[in-house]
């Protein structure tokens, strides 16, 4: 469940067949067992060099943030595209409102938490990423397509249902920065937040937000891929945040900022946020924010 939100009623249609979901992130096993039946869409959302790997789960649908799946006409990347858009996406994916949705990718959970945290977004409940990714599910030893994810059924009823507040802008981290009752995450590396190591889009400044706390996104997962337990997720986020404050994520553009988002949902935090520019935009020096380098103290 998206945090901050009051569940809307399952449809009856809903709770059939797939059952309920356990939780914002899923297992291989939990998928394996249902997969197939009625209900349940999978969706690729891998990106860059997986992104249309001729290899998928059985029936994966492509979530392509590279593509339609992103705003094109906004200067930074990956950008939310509007609820117009984003519901003749889905619609042209096959996906009904009462379906449940499981979301991967081909890295493991990189990309994956961004399409999850969209659906979320979108007032869309029933939504899931599968632990691990692909190489989790290749792990153990379940079955795959050798073909890139496509689509090429019936339209779907999905209608997007705009959460306000899910997905923030520049203004509203910065006022945030600044907030002692809000804490804002950069999921980049070390060497990036701290600008001593070179960002891979051009032109951007290195550095930090000032006020930012930096953890990585890689931090939140096992040397397999999976996700750390609740218990050691809490315990990642609680040295650099209050109890009860209002959490946003950034990150290069928008992507794994989700992965924290969703690692804070697994430890209990509801007050949650992404900031979709993330420092593709607040990095640009055509900009103007502020932009700190080295590490704050006691990060």
């Amino acid at each position: 469940m998206p945090p901050s939100v009051e569940p809307r009623p399952t449809p009856a249609a809903a709770r059939t067949g797939v059952g309920a979901l356990p939780g914002p992130l899923v297992g291989a096993r939990w998928v394996a067992e249902r997969l197939g039946g009625p209900g349940l869409v999978l969706f690729d959302a891998s990106v860059g060099a997986h992104r249309g790997a001729e290899r998928r789960i059985p029936g994966a649908r492509p979530f392509d943030l590279d593509g339609a799946l992103s705003d094109h006409t906004a200067a930074a990347p990956h950008t939310m595209p509007g609820p117009e858009d984003f519901t003749g996406a889905m619609r042209g994916l096959g996906v009904d409102d009462t379906d449940t949705v499981v979301v991967y990718d081909g890295a493991g959970i990189y990309s994956s938490a961004r399409a999850w945290w969209m659906l979320c977004a979108m007032g869309f409940d029933r939504v899931a990423v599968l632990d691990g990714g692909l190489p989790a599910w290749t792990a153990a030893a379940l079955p795959v397509e050798e073909s890139a994810p496509a689509y090429a059924g019936p339209s779907g009823s999905f209608t997007a249902r705009p959460r306000p507040g899910l997905v923030v802008d520049a203004d509203t981290v910065a006022k945030a920065l600044t907030d002692p009752a809000a804490t804002v995450f950069d999921a980049r590396t070390r060497g990036r937040f701290a600008g001593t190591a070179p960002e891979p889009r051009e032109g951007l400044r290195g550095g930090h937000m000032p006020g930012a706390v930096n953890l990585p996104f890689g931090e939140l997962q096992r040397p397999d891929g999976l996700m750390l337990p609740a218990a050691e997720l809490r315990a990642a986020f609680a040295p650099l945040t209050g109890a009860g404050q209002r959490l946003h994520f950034s990150c290069g553009s928008g992507v794994t900022a989700c992965v924290l988002a969703l690692g804070a949902s697994l430890a209990g935090y509801r007050d949650l946020a992404v900031y979709d520019g993330s420092w593709s935009e607040w990095g640009d020096p055509s900009g103007g924010r502020p932009v700190a380098t080295g590490t704050p103290a006691g990060d």
